[in-house]
């Protein structure tokens, strides 16, 4: 497993220190993966998605890596995460709406993989060869809040929950996964009608390619990571805040990457 993130281009200029998190941790066969995007106009949403992915992480890792049929797999994903967003909302208290922070989560079992979703971050997985060729999918995005309005679910959201997209994949082919906030979505994904359709194949192949085949330093993969997200190609395409973190087969199976 590894990820990262960076400040976007107008964080960099104005001096503002990022405010996407990601965070991820294996205990026993669950491994648990988390990406969240502070809010740009609230004052302490770096706090918050900070303290998002840490919640996540410890909340979802409860759940038992047994792997249950798809309506008792969602059922348990949403009350993990209406745990997190209670306690999200009990350590900010007044001041929850200054920490406002989207949420994606993606929980590794043996035989299954759970998704929990508020906001606009992505899953793209790994799964299954077609003529030979890797075949790349995106999870289904959690719903606008109307067909009218681009506005951001976030933790802090009223009724934050009712928003929440839950999926259960029984796929023994998944051999790989990545997580990203939206300052990477037009990169990472194939848009039309000015949403979001499929994985840009190139771009998954190459990051997850990268976790496959080299045995590099933490320190060289963060430093070529950066240099990516940074890099003028991508700033162009969004300048916000971005996060990305993958695993490969070894940290689907519950051990690392």
């Amino acid at each position: 497993m590894h990820g990262l993130s960076v400040e976007g281009y107008r964080h960099r200029r104005d001096g503002v220190a990022c405010q996407d998190a990601w965070r991820c941790a294996t205990d026993g066969p669950v491994t648990v993966l988390a990406v969240a995007d502070g809010a740009g106009s609230r004052p302490r949403s770096g706090e918050g998605s900070l303290l998002a992915v840490r919640l996540a992480v410890e909340h979802f890792g409860r759940l038992p890596a047994a792997r249950t049929d798809g309506p008792a797999a969602n059922r348990l994903l949403r009350r993990s995460f209406q745990r997190v967003v209670d306690d999200f909302l009990d350590r900010t208290g007044e001041a929850a709406a200054d920490h406002a922070t989207t949420l994606t989560v993606v929980v590794l079992a043996p035989g299954w993989l759970g998704h929990a979703s508020v906001g606009d971050g992505f899953v793209v997985l790994r799964a299954g060869t077609e003529d030979g060729e890797r075949q790349f999918h995106l999870l289904p995005q959690p719903a606008a809040v109307s067909e009218y309005s681009n506005e951001t679910v976030f933790l802090s959201t009223p009724d934050a929950t009712r928003w929440v997209r839950t999926d259960c994949v029984r796929d023994d082919g998944v051999d790989g996964v990545l997580l990203s906030t939206d300052g990477l979505a037009q990169a990472a994904l194939s848009w039309s009608g000015g949403a979001p359709q499929a994985p840009n194949e190139s771009f998954a192949a190459a990051v997850l390619r990268s976790l496959d085949t080299e045995a590099v330093e933490p320190g060289d993969e963060d430093d070529r990571l950066a240099a990516l997200l940074r890099s003028d190609r991508l700033t162009a395409l969004n300048g916000d805040d971005k996060t990305l973190l993958r695993a490969v087969r070894t940290g689907l199976a519950g051990g690392g990457a």
